[in-house]
C-alpha cells in the first residue's frame, strides 16, 4: 500500500467515527435521569391547600407535640 492510500482511507475513519459520535451527541443532548418534568398548563400552584386545611394539619401537629412533653414530663 501507498502511503497517501493509507491516509486516504485513515481520513475516510476519522469521518466515519466523527459522523457516528455526532449521532451519538445528539440522541442523548438532554437526556436525564428518572421522571420527565411535566409542563405546568396553569398559572396556579400545581397542589393548593386551603387556609382551614392548614389550621387543621397546625392543629393536629400541635396536639402531637403536647402530647410528646407531656409523656416526657412522666418520665
Amino acid at each position: 500500500m501507498d502511503t497517501t492510500e493509507i491516509l486516504a482511507q485513515i481520513d475516510k475513519e476519522i469521518t466515519s467515527l466523527q459522523q457516528a459520535k455526532a449521532i451519538l451527541v445528539g440522541t442523548r443532548a438532554g437526556a436525564t435521569v428518572g421522571r420527565p418534568k411535566q409542563v405546568q398548563t396553569t398559572g396556579s400552584p400545581k397542589r393548593a391547600m386551603s387556609p382551614e386545611g392548614k389550621a387543621k394539619i397546625a392543629a393536629a401537629q400541635k396536639a402531637r407535640w403536647a402530647k410528646f412533653r407531656e409523656a416526657a414530663k412522666k418520665i
